[in-house]
């Protein structure tokens, strides 16, 4: 297998955490949604908790940003 075809693979194959990060999200924001509708006067609680989540959950596509990078330009 050619080096450039390695890289190309790997790089595809770090991505794919992005699919659960996408599900996640999903899954939090409705989550979030649906308890501020269902009881509307925690909803400061419950956005400083759930932007705090958010940023966990990116804080995964980010690291598999970076991780597909470095396998495209230095290795």
């Amino acid at each position: 297998m050619d080096a450039q075809a390695a890289k190309l693979i790997g790089a595809g194959i770090a991505v794919l955490p992005l699919l659960g990060v996408g599900i996640g999200l999903g899954m939090l924001f409705s989550s979030v949604i649906n308890a501020m509708a269902r009881n509307p006067s925690i909803t400061d609680t419950v956005k400083g908790t759930g932007l705090f989540y958010f940023a966990l959950i990116e804080a995964i596509a980010l690291f598999a940003l970076v991780i597909a990078l470095l396998l495209l330009f230095v290795f």
